[in-house]
């Protein structure tokens, strides 16, 4: 720590996001908070991790918040294209029983939960994003996972 506290600050933030970065990422993933509290935890740390290199508390950097929505629709993405991990997860999601002319066509069924595990789960929060994606984004379904994530990046750091 003592030879980062006197280099520059993009030395300072290739650090934070290679070293701590990877790690709140990880731990945010597998956590999948969806209360406010635990949600502005996790942003707390990375605010003071901006602080380090910038001496600011605001940056360009994507929150964890965005970072996790972005995520999961791509990990969805994969599912509905059958990508050959994910096809176990694919051939249970279900086509809903009615289309409103506001849905797009790759509309998934969400499924009913009764517990706040069940409906906060990591399935269901992302069937509901997907839901939501405007019809332009999901009509290039053929396209490279890579491509469809810089669209759906760029949609969500707009509604940011």
């Amino acid at each position: 720590m003592r030879v980062l506290k006197k280099g520059n600050s993009n030395t300072k933030s290739l650090a934070y996001t290679s070293l701590v970065h990877l790690i709140l990422e990880y731990g945010a993933a597998c956590w999948d908070p969806y209360r406010e509290g635990q949600i502005n935890e996790l942003e707390w740390v990375q605010k003071q991790a901006c602080k380090f290199p910038y001496h600011r508390s605001d940056s360009n950097w994507e929150t964890l918040a965005q970072h996790r929505k972005t995520a999961r629709i791509c990990a969805l993405f994969k599912v509905y294209t059958g990508e050959r991990v994910w096809k176990a997860i694919g051939d249970r999601l279900q086509r809903p029983y009615y289309l409103s002319r506001v849905d797009h066509i790759q509309k998934i069924s969400s499924r009913k939960q009764r517990t706040d595990i069940g409906k906060h789960s990591f399935v269901n929060m992302t069937i509901q994003l997907w839901n939501q994606l405007p019809a332009n984004i999901l009509g290039t379904l053929s396209c490279k996972p890579s491509t469809f994530r810089k669209k759906v990046r760029k949609l969500i750091n707009e509604v940011k």
